[in-house]
């Protein structure tokens, strides 16, 4: 079909090209008096161009003129706009940060202040994003957005005023719609200038677009307000407000300079490809440009009419002038025709086959009497086709191919062409053996049937062809080591299972990541970590039978495929010499790299029988490896799954439960040994789920360490803590310490002090109502840090407490390094004490050492009254327990601080302790 059309078009390119043959032989004699008449016609129509081109200059200019004007006014509007805008922000800043925490938006909304439609959101936001006080729900800006004003005005010193374009997200608590907004901020800043915030002031885009109610635009006129690096803030189109935020409207990048005014046409710059006269006017002291457009069906619709009436008076007098001209034409050029119809056919061939790279032939059939094929003659071809060949053009035509039969290519030749003969058509692509005739590797070849012939085409393909192969490699192949990739694995072990299927035989996947290769790439740097991936692919190839697979997923992740396998003895044998292979250090050049393995396997078919769920189950096995504490094998087990996906979800879920504030904190009282009297408490954090419930604390915070979580767990709970210090104050009582439990990971990172100090400042509490517990193994780790840590903490004026001590790996003199005010025994010598002699013995030891050292001593986990009284009598300061109280909500600590006294004096009397539970 492809080559009927193609004839089909250069034969009636040979017609015209007969008939200006003709022409150009009897110009004189057909086309003499025609000549006046279509001088004629010129000059008309060259008058009337010529005066509409004029009108059309004078109408172009107004328009010109009036989006000049119209842009200078709407940047006026915009300006007045911004000014607004800058002096709310100022008075706001200032009004915050003379106000002492204490100005409250939503009271200023309800007495006018920014009640006005165009303010979406105004709101006052704290160092770490959250909102302080708001007109409207915080939630309508997206998170991403948020994040990002706050961190630009964090890392800068500038009180400037910030503008940037947003999108309000929907609101499903208030009910609110999205929309795009213009959001104005200010870096606030507390006493000291620090940065203590930022100041949001958010205005519907649609708000800048009113101006344009003021003047006529027309359906298809334009307003916009476009920013500094050419995004759209504000873009109205006729009586409809487009989103900024989607595909642009407008494209801004021909607006050159603080003004000017010009012409769309031959621009694609408006989406809905309308021609338009632009004009624009930048804003003096602000980074944005106001943008005017007017149709050009609007502003010059005058002309437009003028344009028809003369356009149709030239017409009505060209076709008088023209008339007669026109038949005797055509009455010549069909007599032309028919003289030379046959010349133009041959020529116009001609011309079309020579001009290509492609070899084209034309391929007659030959009959026997009873019209059965026998045969096939070449009769003609082009230059490029006898190319193919290495002969002229001359020496080809005439050959039969029967004369060539004995070949092979010349033998399946024929067969082809017999079926063409029978279907019409047929094309397709053939990689070509050694010793074919065209000393090609791969050609294209149609066939197409006219009459009792074949018109054929054929094309080198041999490069096209070479270059897919080269993109089908390059995309199975891993460009760093020269392993296949995850591509090819997705591609070839769907097939691998289905072979193993059929053939009744097992297939193993190892999923493998290496132990230690992170810390080479963050200290020794990508260049070293390649060069060390490319040697681990190595080793892994040298530990393989040739038939056996290796897989680079991506970064330190590789994936063994050994196929064919008997059991699961040769898997593990596989994955004990990989692991054996990996004991020996990388030596590349001067570096010495240590580097181990963890191996998951999965067995087909026991833990699968399709690619995803191998790869997921291997990637389980290993990940209970990396958990179980790296450098070994295993094989997946479906309780895997269950644990690894059960953590997964707490994981997800502390992450909601952060952000949703789902967690509370309840206090456990300390009292004074000697006189029962409340002294201080613990506070304990407790996590209130929505749907599961009180979830224990053993059960979350192990999660919450390993996850990387606590930290922000912890500066949660430190946060509350001050809260409700502060709120307890207020109740005019004699507040106790708190003490807080800081974790290792917390305390490790080194802000502790800077987090305590935020939050006692925050909510003017006194550091001497702040204790903070550190386990001993915290101290332990980079001990220099640690004492610089506990000093920082220390000079707020916050007391320091050993947790759970006699667990660790504490000593005296590491003790007395770190200067710590109290220790807390642990809860496993108090349940020791009646129990066994050494249970005293080791209380006493950990008391009379404490007390030796300057330091006040705790027992944890007192639950009978036999454990007080030898509490009582071995001097120790305080105890905390069940004997004492539960961990209670705040409201029931407000009862418990207003008692104060929580057991009976022992000295008083030997009477059954009071039990407050």
């Amino acid at each position: 079909m492809f080559l009927r059309q193609y004839f089909n078009r250069h034969h009636t390119a040979m017609v015209q090209m007969g008939k200006a043959d003709f022409l150009k032989a009897n110009l004189r004699l057909i086309l003499a008096w025609p000549l006046l008449g279509l001088a004629l016609c010129a000059v008309l129509w060259a008058a009337t161009m010529l005066q509409l081109e004029a009108e059309k200059k004078v109408a172009q200019q107004q328009a010109l003129d009036n989006v000049a004007s119209l842009s200078k006014a709407y940047s006026q509007y915009l300006l007045r706009t911004v000014e607004q805008m800058d002096q709310l922000t100022l008075q706001l800043k200032y009004e915050w940060e003379h106000a002492d925490g204490k100005l409250r938006l939503e009271q200023l909304k309800t007495r006018g202040m920014y009640a006005m439609p165009q303010f979406a959101i105004v709101a006052i936001f704290d160092r770490k994003g959250h909102a302080v006080t708001t007109t409207a729900p915080v939630q309508r800006l997206r998170t991403s957005e948020r994040s990002d004003f706050l961190l630009r005005h964090w890392r800068s010193n500038s009180s400037a005023l910030r503008i940037a374009l947003g999108k309000m997200g929907e609101d499903k608590a208030g009910g609110g719609e999205a929309g795009s907004l213009v959001h104005f901020t200010r870096r606030l800043e507390d006493a000291d200038g620090n940065f203590d915030g930022v100041l949001l002031i958010s205005i519907h885009s649609a708000y800048f677009s009113e101006f344009y109610d003021s003047v006529n635009f027309g359906k298809l006129g334009m307003s916009a307000m476009v920013g500094e690096e050419g995004e759209l803030l504000s873009v109205r189109l006729g009586a409809t407000v487009l989103p900024p935020q989607g595909a642009a409207f407008l494209d801004t990048s021909f607006l050159d300079g603080d003004s000017g005014a010009m012409q769309s046409q031959g621009r694609t710059a408006f989406a809905d490809a309308q021609s338009r006269y632009v004009g624009w006017q930048a804003l003096k002291a602000y980074p944005f440009t106001a943008v005017v457009a007017l149709a050009d069906t609007q502003v010059l619709q005058p002309y437009q009419e003028t344009r028809t009436i003369y356009l149709g008076i030239a017409s009505a007098v060209s076709l008088l002038l023209l008339a007669f001209t026109c038949i005797a034409t055509g009455l010549s050029l069909r007599l032309a025709w028919r003289h030379h119809q046959s010349e133009g056919v041959r020529n116009a061939y001609r011309m079309a086959t020579e001009g290509t790279s492609d070899g084209f032939y034309i391929i007659a059939a030959l009959r026997d009497a009873d019209g059965v094929i026998i045969d096939f003659e070449l009769v003609d071809c082009n230059e490029p086709g006898a190319d193919f060949f290495g002969v002229r053009r001359e020496q080809l035509l005439g050959m039969r191919l029967q004369s060539r039969a004995h070949e092979p290519y010349f033998r399946d030749l024929i067969h082809n062409y017999r079926a063409a003969m029978v279907s019409g058509f047929s094309e397709e692509e053939i990689e070509l053996a050694e010793g074919n005739p065209f000393k090609l590797r791969w050609i294209r070849r149609r066939l197409v049937r006219s009459g009792d012939r074949l018109a054929v085409t054929l094309q080198d393909i041999s490069a096209a062809k070479l270059h897919e192969q080269d993109l089908r490699r390059l995309a199975n192949e891993d460009g760093l080591t020269g392993l296949p990739n995850r591509y090819w694995l997705q591609q070839f072990l769907p097939g691998a299972l289905a072979r193993a299927a059929r053939d009744g035989h097992m297939l193993a996947l190892l999923f493998i990541d290496f132990d230690g290769f992170k810390d080479i790439n963050d200290t020794q740097g990508h260049a070293e970590g390649d060069k060390v991936l490319r040697a681990a692919s190595l080793r892994l190839n040298a530990v393989l039978r040739p038939g056996d697979h290796v897989v680079r997923l991506g970064g330190d992740e590789f994936v063994v495929l050994l196929d064919p396998v008997e059991d699961d003895s040769r898997a593990e044998q596989v994955a004990q010499r990989i692991a054996t292979a990996f004991d020996e250090p990388f030596y590349l050049g001067p570096e010495r790299h240590k580097m181990g393995a963890s191996i998951g396997i999965s067995m087909y078919p026991r833990d699968g029988a399709e690619t995803d769920v191998l790869m997921k189950n291997a990637d389980i096995a290993m990940y209970a490896v990396k958990t179980a504490g790296k450098g070994h094998h295993r094989f997946f087990q479906p309780a895997l799954f269950e644990t690894i996906r059960h953590r997964r979800e707490l994981e997800q879920s502390l992450v909601t439960a952060l952000e949703q504030d789902e967690f509370l904190v309840v206090y456990q009282p300390r009292v004074d040994t000697m006189s029962g009297q409340l002294c201080s408490m613990e506070a304990l954090v407790r996590w209130q789920h929505p749907q599961h419930g009180m979830v224990p604390p053993l059960e979350f915070i192990p999660v919450a360490e390993s996850s990387g979580l606590i930290s922000q767990l912890g500066e949660v709970v430190i946060e509350k803590v001050c809260q409700q210090l502060a709120r307890w104050k207020t109740y005019g009582l004699e507040l106790v310490p708190v003490s807080i439990n800081v974790s290792a990971r917390q305390f490790g990172r080194g802000d502790v002090h800077q987090v305590l100090a935020s939050a006692l400042a925050r909510h003017g509490i006194d550091a001497r109502l702040i204790e903070v517990e550190i386990t001993e193994s915290a101290m332990m780790d980079e001990q220099n840090r640690a004492v610089e840590q506990l000093a920082a903490i220390r000079a707020l004026g916050v007391r320091l407490l050993v947790d759970d001590f006699g667990t660790g790996y504490s000593s005296l003199s590491q003790l007395q390094k770190f200067a710590m005010d109290g220790l807390k025994i642990d809860r496993a010598f108090t349940m020791e004490l009646g129990r066994s002699e050494q249970g005293e013995v080791f209380v006493r030891a950990i008391v009379s050492m404490a007390h030796a050292l300057g330091m006040s001593v705790v027992a944890e986990g007192v639950e009978t009254r036999e454990q007080l009284d030898m509490l009582h009598a071995l001097q120790c300061n305080e105890v905390q327990g069940y004997f004492i109280s539960r961990p209670v909500p705040a409201e029931q600590m407000l009862e418990l601080m207003l008692k104060r006294f929580l057991i009976d004096h022992p000295a008083r009397a030997r009477a059954p302790y009071a039990l407050v539970l």
